[in-house]
């Protein structure tokens, strides 16, 4: 069973940190349910464990916490659904690589549900959206922008950390970083995208595209 859990207003950083990291090691002990949080956060930049110093921009603009998920630097605050995955991926077959494959195609499958093609880019972390409203790159490739992130951390074979997906943030507020490491493409919203989507809309897409998106998982451990 999954408990799938609101936190209410602007959840504080550490401290939700800290009991996401203990709600995953009560799964781990069989103490627990999963879990799915879906939560918004004040503003503030994480720093994974493949963070660049140089792409902390302007590191005064809002507080830094460096984390022990995967990736680089990533940007939270009001209007972007974060959701915590605290996921038994041992029990779900063990595979790191179709697990965090399973991660996009719910994503992918949500934002479908609002006319949304997002797709996946080698060598770059993601769910990304072309923009042939915008110029195209200088080699000539259509201009993309990234919506959603991804990053998480495995321990004794559960999943914490997890997804952002940008409803409606502020994405000026991108520019104190460089996302992810990646200078070249953009970031974008379901609002950017001239969507009237809210926070609610989101969720229930979320709820409803979950199950199938990780029904898939063993036929990706046969590839």
């Amino acid at each position: 069973m999954v408990e799938w859990v609101h936190l209410p207003g602007l959840a504080p950083y550490a401290e939700t940190l800290a009991a996401m990291e203990a709600r995953a090691g009560a799964i781990a002990r069989g103490e627990a349910d999963e879990a799915l949080w879906l939560l918004e956060h004040p503003p503030l930049y994480t720093a994974g464990t493949s963070a660049d110093p140089a792409d902390l921009i302007a590191p005064d603009r809002f507080p830094v916490f460096p984390v022990g998920r995967g990736g680089q630097y990533t940007y939270h605050g009001p209007g972007q659904r974060v959701i915590y995955t605290m996921l038994d991926v041992k029990a779900r077959g063990g595979d790191v690589r179709c697990f965090v494959r399973a991660l996009e195609n719910w994503v992918i499958a949500t934002l479908a549900e609002f006319g949304v093609k997002g797709e996946i880019r080698p060598g770059r972390v993601g769910v990304w959206v072309v923009r042939p409203d915008r110029p195209p790159a200088a080699d000539g490739s259509p201009a993309e922008d990234k919506i959603a992130a991804i990053g998480i951390r495995i321990r004794r074979g559960v999943s914490f950390h997890g997804i952002s997906i940008n409803v409606e943030p502020d994405l000026s507020h991108f520019g104190g970083i460089v996302p992810c490491g990646i200078r070249d493409h953009g970031v974008t919203s379901l609002v950017d995208l001239g969507l009237p989507v809210g926070m609610a809309d989101l969720d229930a897409a979320l709820m409803r595209s979950f199950d199938p998106s990780f029904a898939e998982g063993p036929a990706c451990r046969r590839d």
